[in-house]
């Protein structure tokens, strides 16, 4: 899930991740949480109309991850 946020993934790993996260609850209840914090943060830096980096967005989703103890 990471990999497929911070770059694009191949058609056949894209599938096997589909197809993992559609039978396994914990990983799409991680799949969820990482979309949930990178539609707030996207927002956020759109309310304050900044510039910002795709790197610096998975340093925050990394940071979030770990306060969030997954």
């Amino acid at each position: 899930m990471e990999k497929r946020n911070a770059e694009t993934i191949s058609a056949k790993e894209n599938r096997r991740l589909s197809i993992h996260i559609f039978v396994c609850k914990w990983c799409k209840a991680y799949n969820e949480k990482l979309k949930l914090l990178d539609k707030i943060f996207r927002k956020t830096l759109a309310e304050k109309n900044s510039e910002i980096n795709e790197s610096e967005i998975q340093d925050f989703k990394n940071k979030m991850i770990e306060k969030l103890n997954f």
